[in-house]
């Protein structure tokens, strides 16, 4: 059997482990669901998905930051089967006035211990808020992940306009003005459509990855064959 096609075979089956480690490496990202959310919407729920990605270590605690610069308001922790939830307040620098009166403290951090996420598992934390602030155009959620080993990681960079997605992205939620407002009524968002939403947007990304890899793949596959065959062509033509 001449050594070519068998060369052929190899860079195949190199090229599909690159792509879907990579691809692997990508979904092991700490996310927050839905990926967008109106400006100054009302009684909504975020949820902040966990993967474990280490092969040897399960993750023992996460832990997110709420930014304080645009403060969620009224958030409330849903209870998580085996985990403990550790919810800090922080006083605002600018406080903010409601028709409830003035907010002057906000959830700044929630720590969650005592659970635990085994290698190739996930867990997702619900978060509800009474309102998102509607002077900004994103919200930025900083996480650090430990695992039993003692490492931690953090999720912490945030990518510039424009730039490439950094290797530990934060969390990110973008807010939109549409909706935001219809006739003078604020737009409410459930619980349980966030919940969706989650899941949709998830399981939509990840059927779209693989359907991308696989035509990677194939096409990566055709292209080589092609050249083994003209090759071999061309030797039994000389």
């Amino acid at each position: 059997m001449s050594s070519t096609p068998r060369r052929a075979g190899a860079v195949i089956t190199l090229a599909a482990v690159g792509v879907l480690t990579a691809a692997g490496a990508a979904s092991a990202h700490v996310t927050v669901h839905p990926e967008s959310y109106a400006r100054g919407a009302t009684d909504g729920t975020l949820t902040f998905r966990v993967p474990d990605e280490e092969d040897s270590a399960s993750t023992t605690e996460v832990q997110f930051f709420l930014p304080t610069d645009h403060p969620l308001l009224g958030v409330l922790v849903a209870p998580r089967d085996g985990w403990s939830a550790k919810v800090t307040d922080t006083r605002l620098k600018t406080p903010v006035k409601t028709d409830d009166g003035t907010i002057t403290d906000a959830v700044s951090e929630i720590t969650w211990t005592g659970g635990k996420i085994g290698a190739g598992q996930y867990e997702d934390f619900d978060v509800a808020f009474g309102q998102l602030p509607d002077d900004t155009g994103r919200l930025a959620f900083k996480a650090l992940q430990t695992y039993s080993d003692g490492k931690t990681v953090r999720w912490i960079e945030e990518a510039a306009q424009g730039d490439e997605e950094p290797e530990n992205p934060a969390p990110v939620v973008k807010l939109t003005a549409e909706g935001a407002e219809e006739g003078g009524t604020t737009v409410t968002t459930t619980a349980t459509s966030s919940k969706a939403a989650a899941d949709s947007s998830d399981s939509t990304a990840r059927g779209l990855g693989v359907a991308g890899l696989t035509v990677g793949v194939l096409g990566l596959a055709a292209a080589v064959f092609a050249v083994v065959r003209t090759r071999s062509t061309g030797s039994r033509d000389a």
